[in-house]
């Protein structure tokens, strides 16, 4: 691995590029925050799909590009005499010492879910008005989920056993199941939620990230498919003249694979 001065070396480059290509690149003079906005979405799913297939040589790539954002905005920052690169990395650094009291200051923690605790504790101490605050308004609804599960868990607010979360979530399955049979489409949406809702909170105590298990399950059922439209082409049948139990057999055979 590199040494700190060959890490340092190497940022001051890439901050220098950045310089570069902000004065002479025709389109990198032209971006501005809001319009890098979905390019950088864009890049986090990326990586985000890099570290699910654990593509190490994928992630070093996408972490760089990820880089170059942070840059870029930074960069964007300076030109306005807002911030800089050393004012984000100020800020970072000052708000990681000042949520981790149990390394920089005298506060005792026992594990994990002590620290997590004085986490959400110092956040509202810093002002923040809910410990929801934390969670962005543009998140995909199941990551979103998630996220507002461990957020007011930190404060507490959490079921004590994995089989009173099972419970739950078969008394939303019940629920959904009863207005399924009234057919009462407005109140089988909302019913679907908590059943979603539910699942998501018991994974979380599974130490299950549904987002990722989802994402696998994506992955793995499109390779299926594309293995089936594959052997669809090979015995030139297309899959809307097959039937079923004919797709079936290449599907089984996928699953082999």
């Amino acid at each position: 691995m590199n040494t700190r001065e060959n890490q340092l070396k190497a940022f001051d480059r890439l901050l220098t590029i950045m310089d570069d290509l902000r004065t002479k690149c025709p389109w990198d003079m032209k971006q501005t925050m809001e319009s890098l906005r979905h390019l950088t979405i864009e890049e986090t799913y990326e990586l985000g799909d890099a570290i699910l297939d654990n593509d190490l040589e994928e992630i070093k790539k996408e972490l760089g590009d990820v880089l170059l954002h942070i840059v870029f905005y930074s960069k964007i920052g300076s030109e306005t005499n807002d911030f800089d690169i050393a004012d984000v990395c100020t800020s970072i650094c000052e708000k990681l010492i000042s949520r981790h009291p149990h390394i920089y200051g005298d506060v005792k923690v026992e594990n994990e879910e002590d620290v997590k605790r004085n986490w959400e504790n110092l956040k509202l101490k810093e002002g923040k008005k809910s410990v929801l605050e934390g969670v962005p308004n543009s998140l995909p609804a199941l990551v979103k989920a998630n996220r507002i599960q461990e957020k007011v868990a930190g404060v507490g607010f959490d079921w004590e056993h994995p089989n009173q979360v099972w419970e739950k979530v078969e008394e939303e399955l019940a629920e959904f199941k009863a207005e399924i049979e009234n057919g009462d489409q407005k109140a089988m949406e909302s019913e679907f939620g908590d059943v979603l809702f539910s699942m998501v909170n018991y994974a979380r105590f599974l130490n299950i990230n549904p987002e990722n298990a989802l994402e696998r399950t994506n992955k793995k059922f499109s390779k299926r498919f594309q293995y089936l439209e594959e052997k669809s082409k090979a015995i030139n049948k297309p899959l809307k003249d097959m039937t079923l139990a004919e797709m079936d057999v290449f599907w089984e055979e996928a699953k082999s694979i």
